[in-house]
């Protein structure tokens, strides 16, 4: 099923189109999800976080294998969850990716809110992105902070 036989117009996003698997059961929406093979309930956020997987396993040529999806983390004894983590060959964190729904506006506090994120992390590359708009940063260890990128960081060697 494809989103108009779902009869849902789902937006486009500044990031390469997807073809993705919908289904429709208890009232809900659902997207296939390749990387954990399975169906997921289509939020706007799951539809920004499907077109990241795709973007950087088709179009960047990231390993599947390096990415993981919704991996838990504690913060101040709160569980908290990342919506992508790209892992380098040594299986160390490399990239975390955070989405946001189309409507969201990313702001100072969902940048602190990835910050809290990366000083659990420690990823060398930060991306936030709400499908429409995209900040890309790279961690400089020499000065303790981020400096923003005008391109997509590399997948890792």
């Amino acid at each position: 099923m494809n989103s108009s036989d779902a009869g849902i117009k789902l937006p486009l996003l500044q990031l390469p189109e997807i073809t993705p698997t919908l289904s429709q059961k208890d009232g809900k929406v659902w997207i296939f999800d390749a990387l954990r093979k399975k169906d997921l309930v289509l939020t706007p956020e799951e539809w920004v976080r499907q077109h990241w997987i795709s973007f950087l396993i088709q179009h960047q040529s990231f390993p599947k294998g390096l990415v993981g999806l919704e991996k838990g983390l504690k913060y101040n004894q709160l569980q908290k969850r990342t919506d992508l983590l790209v892992y380098d060959q040594e299986g160390k964190p490399y990239l975390l990716i955070e989405c946001k729904a189309p409507q969201v506006k990313l702001s100072q506090s969902t940048v602190e809110q990835a910050c809290l994120y990366h000083s659990r992390l420690q990823t060398r590359f930060l991306v936030l992105s709400n499908g429409l708009k995209h900040i890309c940063l790279e961690w400089d260890s020499e000065v303790n902070s981020f400096k923003q990128l005008k391109t997509f960081p590399p997948a890792p060697n």
